[in-house]
């Protein structure tokens, strides 16, 4: 029964990384999609970066969601300490970059700079 969930939680884990992967390529795609009417035409270019970045940030910020609970999964079947505290790190690391993604979202959205 383990072993079970041991492939279970694996395979889960792998496939919650695979989403964050894609929402931050499609992301990306929207992000450079977004950009290039601004690049083209120089007038209105720094709103249009603005609000590329904003929407970006926020794929970010859903990515980084999704590789954290990846996290957590594989924080089920680490199969020692050593393993343990690479996956607590890893996910400290994520909480922070997405704790500070977003307080820079809510000011650019409160202040309209980015």
């Amino acid at each position: 029964m383990e072993e079970f969930l041991r492939i279970v939680a694996a395979n889960l884990a792998l496939a919650i990384q695979a989403v964050a992967v894609l929402v931050i390529a499609y992301g990306s795609l929207e992000a450079v999609i977004g950009l290039l009417p601004a690049l083209l035409r120089r007038s209105g270019m720094l709103e249009q970066r603005k609000a590329v970045w904003r929407r970006f940030g926020m794929w970010l910020v859903l990515g980084l969601e999704f590789q954290l609970a990846s996290d957590i999964v594989l924080s089920v079947i680490a199969p020692s300490w050593t393993e343990i505290g690479k996956l607590a790190a890893i996910a400290v690391i994520r909480t922070f970059l997405n704790y500070f993604l977003q307080k820079d979202l809510e000011t650019a959205k409160d202040t309209g700079k980015p």
